[in-house]
C-alpha cells in the first residue's frame, strides 16, 4: 500500500509505502490528513501508548471523528490538538515521522528518543528530501553519492556511525530524540 500527498503550488510532496500492523484497513493509509485538514503525516514505527493518548484526547471535550484504529491517526490528531513538541512528550514508542503544517508552511521531522527508526535527509540548492531508508535518497537524481572519508574515521573510532554522519557526504541522519523544523 502506498500513497502520495502533493502540493505543486508550495513545492512539497510526501510519499509513503505502508506496512500495516495495527489497522489493516484503508483508514490507516498514509500520508494521512488530520481531521481539521491542517496537518499531513507520514510515519514509520509504532506508538506503544496510543490507546492511552487517544483516551486523553477524547477527554478534552473536543469531538474527534476517528476514522480508524491506527496509532498513526492518534499521533496525528494529538499533533493537531497539542502541537508537535507537546505530543512528543506524551508518546512512547519507536518512530520517525514527518508532519507538514499546511497553515504555517512548516515541515517537522522527529525521531524517537533512542533513535530506533532512522530518518535520513539531504539538502542541496532548492531540494530538501528525507526518507527512512538511505537508498531512497541515493536513488534521487539530484543527490550525489560521494563517499565521506570523515564517516570512515568515525566508524573506525566508534565501531558505528554516530548521527548525523552517513557514508555519503550529501546525506545526514537526524539524531535520535531530535526534531528539525523547516519553514517554506
Amino acid at each position: 500500500n502506498c500513497g502520495i500527498y502533493l502540493d505543486k503550488k508550495i513545492g512539497i510532496a510526501l510519499g509513503h509505502r505502508r506496512l500495516s500492523i495495527l489497522d489493516l484497513s484503508n483508514d490507516g493509509a498514509q500520508p494521512m490528513l488530520s481531521s481539521n485538514k491542517r496537518y499531513v503525516l507520514v510515519f514509520n514505527g509504532e506508538i506503544y501508548n496510543y490507546l492511552e493518548i487517544k483516551k486523553k484526547l477524547n477527554n478534552k471535550n473536543i469531538a474527534i471523528n476517528w476514522k480508524g484504529k491506527s496509532d498513526t491517526e492518534v499521533l496525528l490528531e494529538s499533533i493537531a490538538l497539542l502541537g508537535v513538541e507537546k505530543t512528543l512528550t506524551l508518546v512512547s514508542g519507536m518512530f520517525a515521522f514527518a508532519v507538514w503544517d499546511r497553515k504555517e508552511k512548516e515541515l517537522w521531522l522527529a525521531r524517537d528518543r533512542f533513535g530506533e527508526k532512522p530518518l535520513y535527509y539531504t539538502q542541496k540548492d532548492n531540494l530538501f528530501a528525507f526518507a527512512s531508508e538511505i537508498n531512497a535518497l541515493v536513488a534521487h537524481p539530484q543527490v550525489t553519492n560521494d563517499f565521506d572519508p570523515t564517516a570512515l574515521k568515525k566508524f573506525f573510532a566508534y565501531n558505528f556511525l554516530p548521527s548525523p554522519w552517513t557514508q555519503f557526504k550529501a546525506i545526514k541522519k537526524l539524531p535520535g530524540g531530535h526534531t528539525a523544523e523547516f519553514n517554506l
